[in-house]
């Protein structure tokens, strides 16, 4: 297992950007896929976005395509998203979540084991 703590959540305008942040410790980070999810009040948690272990590949759901970007770096054991053009549908907890499954990509929950404690995201109209 590794354990996850998410970070940089908060308030912000529409229009505006956030940078989160997952660090990761325990066993070694770079042999997960890592990904992260979001869950809006009232809401089923749901998939963002993926990152293959060395970072090659990433998937996105359309909701959030051309505007969030995930990436890792292996060194300091982290993973970011980064969030541009924020609409207030983007409100919500999100969670960082690690994965030893060769079917990550697809972003189903199920195929991911350990799971951060969630940071809260509001953007404002």
């Amino acid at each position: 297992q590794v354990q996850l703590v998410e970070s940089g959540g908060g308030l912000v305008q529409a229009g505006g950007s956030l940078r989160l942040s997952c660090a990761a410790s325990g066993r070694t980070f770079s042999s997960y896929h890592m990904g992260w999810f979001r869950q809006a009040p009232g809401k089923e948690r749901e998939f963002v976005a993926t990152i293959s272990r060395v970072g090659i590949s990433t998937w996105y759901a359309d909701s959030v395509k051309g505007r969030f970007t995930i990436s890792r770096d292996n060194a300091k054991n982290t993973v970011y998203l980064q969030m541009n053009s924020l609409k207030p549908e983007d409100t919500a907890v999100y969670y960082c979540a690690a994965s030893s499954s060769t079917w990550y990509y697809r972003g189903d929950q199920a195929d991911f084991g350990s799971w951060g404690q969630g940071t809260q995201v509001t953007v404002s109209s």
